[in-house]
């Protein structure tokens, strides 16, 4: 690590790319394990003969148990040097999804997900408070653009090359390759993320409880909590259910599924570094009223493109990854500018475990909400994205209440 990785300027240094491309790799496996399991249902559904309901939930519990994780990590993630914690709970994370390739049936895959979501559920948070450890403010927004782009190059590659192997094998190889991905960015992430336990001593020096009574005692951090989880609510009443909707409504063959994530995730590829370049630029605030307004209309369209031809339904679903996911970044920006800087691990974790229960309701919200006709359609999709609607207006609000911590460094 450089001597002064946090010196000011407009442009990533060298060294904070390799951090942050490092990083990405490390949240790109917790993504695409997180995000097979959505254009998997349908096989998911016929080989073990469940319901939409039942493959909601299946979705759920790793989100919900996410959510469990993280509330438990706030007692703790302060108190520990981050690489070493981050490490150990990515190589955990990487056997409960070996786990998941190995599971013989329904019940042995919930447990599995179950302990994926309990070991993964930690790593968003743990890449994001690094990134605001060692990133200024004045560059978090590039920096942000880098790391999203594991959900595009997960949405890009990782799904469409994932649904491909286990079209051509089973639902159970895209786990196995998974857990490959994330030995080999384990390895790398032992050489590449510095040490960082600056933080370590003064929190070890107070009581286990003392960094979550801090982070819950401001009320900005309150504002922060309602913000997150209702911008990943708007998204996750929708996103689970996209595939199952356009193979039924929608008529799309197990071959043109792959399509719609391909052209979704090459597109965002490129959205993301540009949005954050604009974030820093135009303000992270300017950018979030923006982006999120903007994804208000393939939000409601994609609910209801049912019948469209293959091409206008690729332009629904592009512009719908490059919208959603592009409010994450001015959102992640100002989330992390929120935290106080002392207990931000804390603030981060607890963060992501609101962002894994909105993500949990969402999916059973959805699961509840839609129904299938005689004919096996899928029916009031689009109330999915009525209430994403409003969720995402509620976030905008929020955002506004929301003050940051730019002024402290890092």
């Amino acid at each position: 690590m450089p001597s002064n990785p946090t010196l000011q300027s407009n442009s990533l240094t060298a060294w904070e790319r390799t951090l942050l491309l490092v990083l990405a790799g490390i949240q790109f496996t917790h993504i695409l394990d997180f995000m097979i399991m959505m254009p998997l249902g349908p096989q998911l559904k016929v080989a073990f003969g469940i319901t939409d309901a039942q493959f909601g939930l299946l979705v759920s519990a790793y989100t919900l148990s996410a959510g469990v994780s993280g509330l438990t990590a706030t007692t703790y993630i302060d108190r520990f040097e981050r690489k070493r914690l981050l490490l150990t709970l990515y190589g955990l994370f990487a056997l409960a999804t070996l786990a998941c390739g190995l599971a013989p049936g329904y019940n042995t895959l919930m447990v599995a997900r179950v302990l994926a979501g309990l070991f993964g559920g930690v790593l968003s948070a743990m890449v994001q408070t690094i990134v605001g450890d060692l990133i200024p403010y004045e560059r978090r927004g590039k920096a942000m653009g880098v790391v999203m782009t594991s959900f595009s190059v997960s949405t890009v590659l990782g799904v469409p090359a994932s649904l491909l192997i286990a079209n051509h094998s089973s639902w159970h190889m895209p786990f196995f390759l998974i857990a490959a991905l994330s030995a080999v960015f384990g390895g790398i992430g032992v050489r590449a993320i510095p040490t960082l336990n600056g933080h370590v001593a003064g929190n070890r020096s107070q009581g286990v409880g003392y960094a979550i009574s801090e982070v819950l005692r401001d009320a900005n951090h309150w504002t922060a909590f309602a913000f997150s989880f209702c911008l990943i609510f708007a998204g996750f009443s929708i996103i689970p259910y996209i595939t199952l909707y356009m193979s039924s409504n929608g008529g799309l063959s197990a071959d043109e599924i792959p399509l719609m994530y391909l052209a979704g995730g090459a597109a965002t590829l490129l959205s993301a570094q540009w949005i954050g370049r604009l974030c820093d630029r135009l303000g992270k605030q300017t950018m979030l009223t923006r982006v999120t307004l903007l994804s208000m209309m393939p939000m409601l369209a994609i609910t209801v493109s049912g019948g469209l031809p293959l091409w206008a339904i690729l332009l629904i679903s592009t512009a719908f990854f490059v919208l959603v996911s592009g409010r994450m970044i001015p959102g992640m920006a100002l989330v992390t500018a929120a935290a106080n800087p002392t207990y931000r691990g804390t603030f981060m974790t607890l963060n992501s475990s609101v962002q894994s229960a909105s993500m949990g309701v969402a999916a059973l919200v959805g699961g509840h909400v839609i129904s299938r006709n005689p004919a096996g359609l899928i029916e009031h999709y689009w109330v999915c994205a009525v209430i994403a609607l409003v969720m995402n207006l509620l976030a905008v609000v929020l955002a506004r209440r929301m003050n940051t911590h730019s002024s402290l460094k890092p």
